[in-house]
């Protein structure tokens, strides 16, 4: 697991429009909101991508971009945006190589049934590319809330 103080891994994923986006692109420039979720378009998953695009202005006003994170494709989230109007990237990381790195890709066990999932986890990374905040396992409703007052500590 990822703890504060360490240099963020880096990493570069396509977003919604199959664009590249890195964490050396805002190195310098601007903070970044960094957070896993399991799928578009599932109740828990929906309620944190609308409290972070709720908080947009606020953020950006922090000089801080939020970036979601999952498993699913371009187009998924493409239309995931387009159905609830989001206002930030999505990162396709279809191979899990980012969640690999960023520690989210665990066994979890529901129903009695294991199996690989994506652990809900948040990453607020300074402008000089270090963890100054590692939340793993975080609940979807408020975080997003959470997650603002932290960034404006910085």
């Amino acid at each position: 697991m990822l703890e504060i103080n360490q240099p963020a891994p880096l990493f570069s994923s396509k977003n919604q429009h199959n664009d590249p986006v890195s964490l050396s692109d805002y190195s310098g420039k601007k903070n970044v909101v960094l957070y896993f979720y399991p799928k578009d378009d599932t109740p828990g998953c929906t309620i944190e991508a609308n409290e972070f695009t709720g908080l947009a202005e606020e953020f950006a006003k922090t000089d801080t971009v939020v970036i979601g994170v999952s498993k699913d494709s371009c187009a998924s989230h493409i239309d995931f945006i387009k159905k609830f109007d989001l206002r930030l990237d999505l990162l396709a990381d279809v191979d899990g190589e980012l969640c690999e790195s960023y520690g989210v890709w665990r066994e979890r066990e529901k129903n009695g049934v294991k199996s690989m999932a994506i652990f809900r986890s948040t990453f607020i990374i300074d402008k000089q590319g270090v963890l100054v905040d590692v939340a793993y396992g975080v609940t979807p409703d408020g975080h997003a809330q959470a997650v603002l007052e932290k960034v404006k500590s910085l």
